[in-house]
């Protein structure tokens, strides 16, 4: 099992879209997928909630309280941790992790508080010893703009892994309100956007650590 944590204290950079896409990414390649929610609003179990029969299953699990093991045979495990958590709360998270993933926007709040953040998670030993990778992600860019330009040099100044970015798009909001994702939809708008994650799922299905981008 390949376990991802989507983490980043930052209310609003996008965690709980990236983690249903990455569920709905890896339910739709054949894989037995669960989806963590620890956020006490319950986004990711709302969204399952509105999960059409027809879409490829995923296995919803509440950590709100507390952290559970997950169901035998699950081969993708995706944490969507809640905004404003504490580090002792990613520190636990870390531990059930395989890869980090660390969705950032391209604004000056989201750098700034990015970049605490990062400084606290190279704090943590499994961080600091390289026994757990992470990367960032630009989420919502718009290609050409000054904002992802001082994302770029950012992203740079962090020495941090960049496994791309993600277009900002209206159609992320219109899915998720019908419980689904790019990957549930068969058009040509969908496909093209689903080349967007290919650097960022690639990433992860090479959990320890390789470089895959280089």
């Amino acid at each position: 099992m390949i376990s991802v944590l989507v983490a980043n204290p930052k209310g609003g950079c996008g965690k709980t879209t990236i983690a249903t896409h990455l569920a709905a990414a890896f339910a739709n390649g054949g894989l037995r997928t669960a989806l963590a929610d620890t956020d006490r609003q319950r986004s990711c179990l709302g969204w399952l909630k509105a999960r059409p029969e027809t879409a490829a299953p995923i296995v919803g699990l509440d950590w709100v309280k507390a952290m559970k093991k997950p169901p035998e045979g699950i081969a993708r495990l995706v944490i969507d941790s809640a905004g404003s958590t504490r580090i002792r709360q990613v520190r636990d998270m870390v531990r059930q992790a395989d890869v980090i993933v660390v969705p950032v926007l391209p604004s000056a709040f989201d750098l700034t508080s990015t970049e605490h953040f990062l400084a606290k998670l190279r704090e943590l030993k499994p961080i600091r010893r390289n026994r757990k990778p992470f990367a960032l992600v630009r989420n919502r860019v718009r290609q050409g703009s000054r904002a992802a330009a001082r994302l770029d040099a950012f992203i740079e100044d962090t020495n941090a892994r960049d496994v791309g970015w993600l277009s900002d798009r209206t159609i992320y909001n219109e899915v998720a309100w019908q419980g689904l994702s790019i990957f549930d939809l068969r058009n040509r708008q969908a496909a093209d956007m689903q080349r967007d994650w290919v650097p960022l799922i690639r990433y992860i299905e090479n959990a320890d650590g390789e470089a895959l981008l280089n």
